[in-house]
């Protein structure tokens, strides 16, 4: 009997990793229509930034590794597209740019391509260009009338979480109308293209329940408002679109439940005590690097098998 043993991210299906990748993306076309409508032509010039960096960076890496074009698998192009949905509305398309670059070339290829990084590209760009560019990527604007403001969770952070409250309303951040990253403000479209993915079996339902559910108790804990938490910032986007990446999450069901509770918490810590108004990038790359020991674990009794 021959065995094939191939890379990560293994799928127990006849279904395919373009087919996953390209799904994943038209499950963002809802949060990339709401981004595009509320900041209009910047949010254009980040997109089409982001993903023509993605694609040509994916390109000339593997034609000079002298390896099979990968540009079509879809998975630059997802790159691209959660890269820009990490960003300002206002960021520079050269800085947008090096940020795509970083994620191919260093966080992708250099660890072997697809299914080889440890961390999840998008998400390593954008703290990446948060250290090198601080000031270009804590600039914010308010939806359609794209004037400077800060965002709810900002408002949180420097003047308490009642302000912060006063500040928006829970339908505002619902539809999207207030500032943040393309990808943050509209909970109602990320909503959809998550339950899409779920509804598909595409993504499991533990990581994204598990993260939003230690967010909403460790809020509650701390007499935080559990909804504000919820709605604002990259929570949603997070866990629905980042946090369930195959490559770097578990794969068993105990594992996925471990690192959404881990992700919770450490985006609550970084939310409440941290220098940071937002917490969900950080908590996300922290348990990437913990999840090839959440694999090797033996669970001694995982009651989360289906």
């Amino acid at each position: 009997m021959i065995f094939q043993v191939s890379l990560s991210p293994h799928i127990r299906a006849t279904t395919t990793v373009k087919r996953i990748m390209f799904l994943v993306v038209i499950a963002l076309m809802p949060a990339i229509c709401a981004s595009l409508y509320f900041f209009q032509i910047p949010a254009l010039i980040v997109y089409t930034s982001t993903i023509f960096t993605a694609l040509i960076t994916e390109a000339l890496i593997m034609l000079l590794r002298r390896r099979s074009a990968t540009v079509f698998d879809g998975s630059a192009l997802l790159t691209g597209v959660l890269l820009a949905m990490n960003l300002p509305p206002s960021t520079p398309w050269w800085v947008a740019s090096i940020g795509s670059f970083f994620a191919i070339a260093i966080v992708k290829q250099a660890f072997g391509g697809l299914g080889m990084n440890i961390f999840n590209p998008a998400l390593a760009a954008r703290a990446f260009l948060l250290a090198s560019y601080p000031m270009l990527m804590t600039t914010w604007h308010s939806p359609l009338t794209f004037l400077t403001t800060a965002t709810p969770l900002g408002v949180a952070k420097h003047d308490g979480i009642a302000a912060a409250v006063q500040s928006t309303t829970y339908l505002n951040s619902f539809l999207g109308l207030t500032g943040g990253s393309l990808g943050e403000t509209s909970a109602l479209a990320i909503l959809i293209g998550g339950l899409f993915l779920m509804l598909l079996r595409i993504i499991d339902w533990r990581i994204p329940f598990c993260f939003l559910t230690t967010v909403a108790i460790i809020a509650g804990i701390f007499g935080q408002d559990m909804l504000f938490h919820l709605l604002n910032g990259g929570l949603l986007l997070g866990a629905f679109f980042m946090a369930t990446d195959y490559v770097t999450s578990p794969i068993t069901p105990a594992g996925k439940m471990v690192f959404g509770i881990g992700c919770g918490i450490i985006t609550m810590v970084i939310r409440l005590w941290g220098g940071y108004p937002e917490g969900v990038c950080y908590s996300i790359l922290l348990m990437n690097a913990l999840t090839p020991f959440l694999d090797k674990i033996r669970w001694q009794r995982d009651v989360f098998i289906e």
